[in-house]
């Protein structure tokens, strides 16, 4: 790969204090030298005009996003507008509703799933974590066609692909299928709500830990379960990653019974969660109690945002944009200091941000992945709170172009 720069990046250098207090971020203005897909010069002297560069306009370069929970293989985006169906039995209504829907999605199943691989990219993602239906209803087709679809980007992003048993691992009889799915392209066994669905937390619980040890893969389930019954099966979820020896490869997602813990409870949760090093994704829901991202945090809960869904028949919301995700989460806790601005940034990024809690720079740094992105704002903070696009994407020192569209 042809070596370039990357010229006139701003870069954060660190945090201005008054009386004690971060009040702004410091930058500066640096050009990079990428190579082989790395960072392999910092420098403040330009380059010289007949080497290959890129103009980066003073913008700040940031890390690329993650999006950790999205669901391509089905989606209405791409195609004609249709708001959702009235629920009427819970979830059970969309499980009864996919039944006739997913066969008629199929045929452009990876036409869609690669206009929202798209407008990720647009949105400064290089990488996505799908979860994607294994069913009686679709069987693995709708894997086939996420497999089909990711891998024609594998050159742009990295992938995990789910293997989801939407309609009940045990209620659908999709235990074979789930076993088939691993060693079809799924990386990660998926679940969800082992009591509500399968109405048998324990043998729910084991065949999927059994299933992922088997096949060597780590486990991410949904768990919608509020109250003392989600956080029942957060415990045996943990106590189920123990004896699995599956620690630090276990993801709750939405985890909806955190935002009705409190006080010790809570924090007594966070602890269990702590010792298997389980990771919770959420897509900050505004209309319901909301998980205590914040404190989580503090707890030493790795806690990352995703989508979910972008206009399917579960939601006609949703946009792609996860710093515009990112502000939403700072809105919704009050974070509207320059220092918890900038830290949002860590939920979209597996934890990395440009500067630690003591102001230091450490990233980027010469040796990094050249995967980032240049923003137009002056600031980690200011990009999150104003909701700021996305000028450029590079993965592995490669630009990324995208053709967003629908």
């Amino acid at each position: 790969m042809n070596a370039f720069w990357i010229k006139d990046v701003r870069l954060e250098k660190g945090f201005i204090n008054e009386n004690g207090r971060i009040t702004g971020t410091e930058t500066e203005i640096c050009h990079l030298k990428i190579s082989e897909g790395k960072i392999a010069d910092i420098s403040y002297q330009s380059p010289k005009p007949e080497e290959n560069h890129v103009d980066a306009k003073e913008r700040i370069l940031l890390p690329s996003l993650r999006d950790m929970h999205i669901h391509i293989d089905k989606t209405y985006y791409g195609g004609p507008w249709k708001a959702c169906t009235p629920i009427t039995k819970g979830i059970f209504t969309r499980l009864e509703e996919e039944k006739e829907l997913l066969p008629k999605l199929l045929p452009t199943a990876q036409e869609r799933a690669e206009k929202m691989i798209e407008l990720f990219l647009h949105n400064g993602h290089t990488h996505i974590r799908t979860h994607c239906n294994v069913d009686p209803v679709i069987g693995l087709k709708n894997l086939e066609a996420t497999v089909n679809a990711l891998e024609k980007y594998k050159d742009v992003l990295t992938y995990e692909i789910v293997a989801f048993p939407q309609h009940g691992l045990l209620r659908s009889d999709s235990v074979q299928l789930i076993r088939d799915a691993m060693r079809n392209g799924a990386t990660l066994v998926g679940g969800v709500d082992p009591a509500t669905v399968d109405r048998n937390i324990e043998k729910s619980l084991e065949t999927i830990f059994d299933i992922a040890v088997q096949a060597n893969a780590g486990v991410d389930i949904h768990l919608h379960d509020p109250n003392t019954l989600g956080a029942f099966t957060f415990e045996r979820m943990a106590h189920y990653t123990k004896e699995a020896g599956l620690k630090g490869k276990t993801t709750i997602s939405h985890g909806i019974a955190l935002g009705d813990l409190q006080g010790e409870e809570l924090i007594e949760m966070a602890e269990i969660l702590k010792e298997q090093e389980i990771d919770v994704t959420t897509t900050v829901p505004v209309n319901r109690p909301t998980i205590p991202i914040p404190t989580l945090d503090k707890l030493g809960i790795q806690v990352s945002v995703g989508h979910d869904s972008i206009t399917d028949h579960w939601s006609p919301f949703g946009t792609g944009n996860t710093i515009q995700k990112l502000s939403i989460l700072a809105e919704r806790f009050r974070m509207i200091d320059e220092y918890s601005l900038s830290s949002t940034l860590k939920h979209a990024t597996g934890g990395v941000t440009p500067l630690n809690e003591k102001g230091e720079r450490v990233w980027p740094k010469v040796g990094d992945d050249a995967t980032m992105m240049l923003v137009n704002a002056t600031c980690s903070a200011e990009a999150v709170a104003r909701r700021a696009n996305v000028e450029a994407l590079f993965f592995k020192g490669k630009k990324v172009e995208s053709k967003r569209g629908e």
